[in-house]
């Protein structure tokens, strides 16, 4: 079950800093219940946009919280959801297969 997941924190970078880029920051069990694991990439759906985040598994984080850093359209005490992409399926935009 994919429950939504509350923002506990937002870390905005800036240009010129190390360590930038979209990154959602969850516990261990949150993980294993969307089948992400470390490292893995992630749709967050936010109320307002969708964006592909790195999935980092930490322990300083509460169940049923999150971590982002610079996702886009979302703020803190929003809900968002984090689902493992599926790569295996085809999409809409692919031909009809025979």
């Amino acid at each position: 079950m994919n429950r939504p997941l509350r923002i506990a924190s937002f870390i905005a970078t800036r240009k010129g800093d190390d360590d930038r880029g979209p990154v959602v920051m969850m516990n261990e069990r949150d993980a294993r219940a969307r089948l992400l694991d470390d490292g893995e990439l992630a749709w967050v759906y936010g109320p307002r946009r969708g964006e592909l985040a790195v999935v980092r598994i930490t322990g300083d984080v509460r169940l049923g919280d999150v971590i982002v850093r610079d996702i886009v359209g979302v703020a803190p005490s929003e809900t968002v959801r984090v689902v493992k992409p599926d790569l295996d399926t085809r999409g809409r935009r692919g031909t009809a297969l025979a």
